[in-house]
Order: structure tokens, then sequence, then C-alpha cells
């Protein structure tokens, strides 16, 4: 069994991942803990950081809406502070397995498992995510564009922790479709996540329609009556983005229907100025 280490800050972090190798980080575990005890992961130590006070920061900042890497999914699915902008997290939090593993499972968790499929990665991506890192060999920040690199891969280091990510202010409206197999604990079938912005832009968040989620913007400036005559040739923009497999979730060519379907439902959405409701 891995040995447990526990910072209180991340000084003590940072010296613990300079005098040690092989070390992983534990927020909520949802998915890390499955991985041990199948050992499908192992590593000599394991680092718990949910007593870092910065980790556990919610709030407004000069930068935008912060969110520390121990703030859970139910935390922001029941804060009253939000955006309107911002809400689109909770529209996805609320797709997101169920209210006993959302009491677990982080946002920056969901990020760095690097899912294809990840429920709150589409909005993560249209709202513009950025993730602080730090390490022994200093800090960055990383836009969530550039994050993923493939199944369940990511540019992080392996001594390189995320601290926090930040959600700049960006007025306007989102949505976050999601079709899966069953209600509750089940990965999404085809993820979307739109987002128009108060000066027309509209971009989209696409999962579990290729190796990693991805963003399509450079779509645009639309005024709402422009919208349903560009509806067509946004969704044929959104589509060459998708690169599905068949698996046992689906097929390739019902993942497309339904990415087809999403778009042009979210795109009459923004052009009526009226709210979807997430499918299931």
């Amino acid at each position: 069994m891995p040995e447990f280490l526990q910072p209180t800050s991340r000084k003590q972090a940072m010296e613990f991942l300079r005098e040690k190798q092989d070390v992983r980080f534990l927020a909520g575990g949802t998915d890390l803990i499955i991985m041990l005890r199948a050992r499908a992961v192992d590593c000599q130590y394991l680092m718990d950081v949910k007593r870092i006070p910065e980790l556990n920061a919610f709030e407004y900042t000069p930068e935008g809406l912060t969110i520390g890497a121990a703030v859970t999914c139910n935390q922001i699915l029941h804060a009253d502070f939000l955006r309107e902008e911002h809400k689109l997290l909770q529209e996805s939090a609320i797709t997101l397995a169920n209210d006993l593993l959302r009491n677990r499972a982080t946002l920056v968790g969901n990020i760095c498992n690097a899912s294809p499929g990840g429920d709150m990665l589409p909005a993560c991506l249209v709202l513009g995510a950025r993730l602080h890192t730090c390490s022994p060999a200093g800090e960055r920040m990383i836009p969530i564009s550039e994050f993923f690199t493939g199944v369940k891969k990511h540019v992080l280091a392996a001594d390189e922790m995320v601290v926090k990510i930040t959600l700049p202010n960006k007025p306007g409206r989102g949505v976050y479709l999601k079709k899966r197999r069953i209600r509750g604990h089940d990965l999404a079938q085809v993820g979307l996540a739109g987002f128009y912005g108060e000066d027309g832009g509209l971009s989209f968040g696409i999962a579990a329609v290729g190796p990693t989620p991805v963003l399509v913007e450079g779509l645009g400036s639309f005024t709402r009556e422009q919208l349903p005559a560009a509806k067509e040739e946004i969704i044929a923009k959104v589509m060459a983005q998708a690169k599905p497999i068949s698996d046992v979730r689906s097929s390739k060519e019902y993942r497309l229907a339904m990415l087809r379907y999403f778009t042009g439902l979210a795109v009459d959405a923004f052009a009526a100025g009226e709210k979807v409701e997430v499918r299931a």
C-alpha cells in the first residue's frame, strides 16, 4: 500500500515532492481509489491535498471565478452566488454520477482524469478555464484547451500539482446536453456544451466523440436573428471536429447523429432565447 502524505500548506506539499518520487495526488479519489484497488495504477506515496487552504478556495476574484482543486462537484452544484455564465457548470454537475459521488468528486479531479467523456469538461472548455499549477520547478498556467493530449492523458508532469482553476468573467449564457444509456452513474455517450456570449460569439465543447474533449471555436459572431440561417454551417463545423469510435456504450454512427441533434438544439435555443433542459 502507498505511504500516506497529508500536507497542510502548498510549501509543505512542494517539500514532499522534492524529497519523494512516485507521488499521486488525492482529493476526491472517486477514480484513483478504484484504480489502486484494481492495481490498474500504482504509486509509492499518496498525497491528500484537502487540508491545503488555498485548494479549498471557491470565490470570485479579479481573475474571475476561482475553484480550488479540493472543491467538490456538489459544492459547485449548490453554490448560490454563481453568475449567469458560470451556471453552466451546475448544468454539467447535476449530470455527473450521483449525489453520493458528487460529495467526493472534484472538478479538478474530473479534469485531470482526462476522460474523453468527462461530464464537466465541455463546460470548462467553452468557459475558457485555466489551470494553475505548481511543482518544485515552479508555477505555470495552462489553458484547458491545451491540457488534453489523449485518452486519460494530459500535459502535467509527474510532480506537478493543480492548485486551482480560474474561469474569466464572460457574460453570456450556456447549455449542457448529455446522452447516456441510463440515469445515474453512467458516462456520456455524447456530451455537448454550448456558449453564446453577449457579444454574439458562439463556441461549443464536445465530449465522448473523440480521444479528447474538444473546443470548437472560431464559429463567428451572430445576432439571435442570424442564428437560424447559420445553423447548418455551425453544425457542419462542429461535426468536423468529431472523431468517435464504436464501443460498449454506443456506435460511432449514433454518436454522430446525437451530436448533430444536440448542436442544432443548442443553436435553436440560443436563437429563441430559451433554456434547454438537460436531456438524458
